[in-house]
């Protein structure tokens, strides 16, 4: 969400997966879920350098 990759009900979506029991990590429902690809987490791994 604060790089705008994510909308806040995406966001709160995947957080209710997890506390329903998903022990998958953030980012990999976020990408099941269709909500990001590798391509915005490359654009923001190459922000952060």
């Amino acid at each position: 969400m604060r790089i705008g990759a994510m909308t806040p009900e995406q966001v709160d979506q995947v957080l209710k997966l997890q506390q329903e029991g998903d022990n998958r990590l953030f980012g990999e429902i976020a990408i099941e879920q269709g909500f990001i690809n590798d391509k915005a987490i490359k654009a923001y791994l190459d922000s952060r350098k």
